[in-house]
């Protein structure tokens, strides 16, 4: 038997399209040869389908779509992933199809409630395993979170299943491979049957899949691992009882997995919403020229549109730095000054502000005025504006409201500063984009004389530490003090993050790396007086 997994991008809500990649897909495993494909979760409709699930007109295009499939599918078996309604439950289910006949459909029986999932909120779980026959083989189905535990595949074991079929909506983030590859494994060795995982591909939203589809052997060995972050198809062929070696594509390293996810997310938020380009602001500093460089992997240079707005307190090597990535890159650059529009607001403030000392107003203020600036440019040609603020700034509220925050997609959000810079070394590898002053000039917002990021907080080594251990692994204040760091540190740290809340509420989306970001998996209420 000749088993495909087709890892594809479907685009949420759009049953044509999707439905067209299911078609060209079977197409594709038919002409090689293949007797069974297999689609990711919720294949039909993309992932995740959120409150659309709650509009019966969907359900219906959803039925007409997977009746559509049972009439032009022959020649081969499909396993397609999709929502079903009955009644008034709806289930996220896998449908059986095979020359115009339905043969089976399996209804996910764990729901997940946790991370960036809510599908407690949408569907009902199922209780029956699905095994059915294909070449003489007994082939059992789970979805997703099914395989996150031993319950479902073993009920697929009992039932007679020779092999596991395992669909997913899997969303990235750092080392989650790893942990499939583990998880998955443990099904092997508790059931003793191959797997066979498809995941979906592509961006949506905050959330990134990666791909990464893969099959084990009898010994849980790896025998087929696809690309990361690419649609592809790949065949597998199983007999004497197990799957058989193939290709084996590697997993990137950290840095290549964070910045594949990135472009990914950027490329399919501009693509899949019809936006005709980028603009950015860029400073001379890091992060926004490691935005600048993922917004050019993503989408090309032709598409991309810098400003440098410089002011009074603007280094003359910023601007050259800037200058000179451009001559890199080759994207499209402007240079607005922006000291007289700054002059003309102060004006108009003067007398409000008379008696009162310089402070941070003024700095937001010019921060305020590029927002402005970008945000009329992207009017005028339709174009997105990505922010540049990093996952660091965002804990700490080091980024202005409706200003270095105005935008429409931020590229940074979850990656800490120190992050930042490995990613800025690795594109270096690569090709080398950014100039090196770049990378090791101290980090300053230029916003007043001699300004460094660490005039007011801690080094971003032991920032981002504090900010992982909070945030991303809900440890205590007295946890992270026990584990070697400065109690006014940790202090200072979880202050910023809680008094900032209400500017991560209004913050732009922005794709998901770590296991915990400022989105779906951040719930945070903005007024509470939990200090812990």
């Amino acid at each position: 038997m000749r088993i495909a997994l087709a890892q594809i991008n479907a685009v949420v809500g759009d049953l044509p399209g999707n439905l067209d990649l299911i078609l060209a897909a079977v197409a594709e495993a038919r002409k090689q040869g293949a007797d069974l494909l297999l689609t990711p979760e919720l294949a039909l409709t993309g992932y995740p389908p959120e409150d659309l699930l709650l509009r019966p007109s969907f359900l219906d295009e959803c039925r007409k779509a997977i009746g559509r499939l049972i009439d032009e599918v022959d020649g081969i078996t499909l396993v397609v992933g999709h929502p079903h309604a009955s009644g008034e439950e709806r289930f996220n289910c896998a449908t059986v199809i095979r020359d115009g006949h339905l043969l089976g459909r399996y209804e996910k029986m764990l729901l997940p409630n946790d991370e960036v999932f809510d599908e407690v909120r949408y569907f009902t779980p199922g209780a029956q395993p699905l095994v059915f026959e294909q070449n003489g083989t007994q082939i059992g189905i789970v979805i997703c979170e099914d395989a996150w535990d031993v319950d479902p595949a073993s009920a697929a074991r009992e039932d007679g299943a020779e092999l596991l079929l395992v669909l997913n909506a899997s969303p990235f983030h750092l080392n989650k491979q790893a942990t499939r590859l583990e998880v998955l494994g443990q099904r092997v060795e508790e059931t003793q049957i191959p797997v066979v995982y498809v995941n979906m591909v592509g961006g949506q939203d905050e959330l990134v899949f990666d791909g990464h589809s893969f099959a084990l052997n009898r010994e849980g060995k790896l025998v087929a691992q696809l690309p990361a972050f690419e649609p592809a198809l790949q065949v597998i062929e199983f007999k004497h009882g197990d799957l058989q070696p193939t290709a084996v594509v590697p997993a990137p390293a950290e840095e290549a997995s964070v910045w594949g996810a990135l472009v990914t997310g950027v490329r399919d938020y501009i693509g899949k919403n019809g936006f005709p380009g980028i603009l950015l602001g860029l400073s001379g500093g890091i992060d926004s020229a490691v935005v600048l460089a993922i917004a050019c992997d993503a989408l090309g240079a032709d598409k991309v549109h810098a400003v440098m707005m410089p002011s009074r307190y603007t280094a003359d090597i910023s601007v050259n730095d800037s200058r000179e990535m451009i001559q890199r890159l080759g994207c499209k650059y402007s240079e607005i000054e922006i000291w007289p529009m700054y002059e003309a607001f102060m004006g108009g403030l003067a007398p409000e502000f008379a008696g009162l000392k310089e402070d941070t107003t003024e700095e937001n203020l010019q921060s305020r005025i590029r927002g402005t600036l970008l945000m009329a440019l992207s009017n005028k040609s339709g174009k997105l504006v990505l922010t540049t603020g990093n996952k660091s700034e965002m804990t700490t509220g080091y980024a202005t409201l409706y200003g270095d925050m105005a935008g429409g997609f931020a590229v940074l959000k979850d990656v800490a500063k120190t992050l930042v810079y490995r990613l800025a070394r690795w594109r270096n590898t690569v090709s080398e984009v950014i100039p090196e002053r770049i990378i090791t000039r101290p980090p300053s917002a230029e916003l007043r004389p001699d300004q460094k990021d660490q005039d007011s907080l801690p080094p971003y080594e032991i920032l981002d530490a504090i900010l992982q251990m909070y945030v991303e692994d809900n440890l205590s204040k007295a946890d992270i003090v026990a584990r070697g760091f400065e109690t006014a540190d940790v202090e200072r740290v979880v202050k910023l993050l809680k008094i900032n809340e209400y500017k991560r509420r209004q913050a732009p989306v922005g794709p998901r790396v770590t296991n915990r970001a400022f989105g779906k998996d951040w719930r945070m209420p903005i007024t509470h007086r939990f200090t812990l």
